[in-house]
């Protein structure tokens, strides 16, 4: 089955240090489609390239999201 995504743009706006050293860091990124009061997201601070190496993301870093879902977990959009 195919699978159906969206990018949206989006900007780390923070990094959040744990306050428990079992806790992991986070990175709070703001979403520039998102609705105003569901803007930001808080991730774990974990990237990986190709090759699986791992990197955290830095403040003011320009991020891709992607949402993705298998085809069979969307309906066609209406026409207007």
């Amino acid at each position: 089955m195919g699978k159906k995504r969206k990018k949206l743009k989006g900007t780390v706006d923070k990094v959040i240090k744990p306050v428990v050293p079992s806790e992991t860091e986070k990175a709070q990124i703001s979403l520039r489609e998102g609705d105003e009061l569901y803007r930001e997201i808080r991730i774990e601070n974990v990237v990986s390239d190709e090759h699986g190496e791992k990197a955290q993301l830095k403040p003011g870093a320009e991020v891709d999201v992607i949402v993705e879902a298998d085809s069979s977990a969307t309906i066609k959009k209406p026409k207007p």
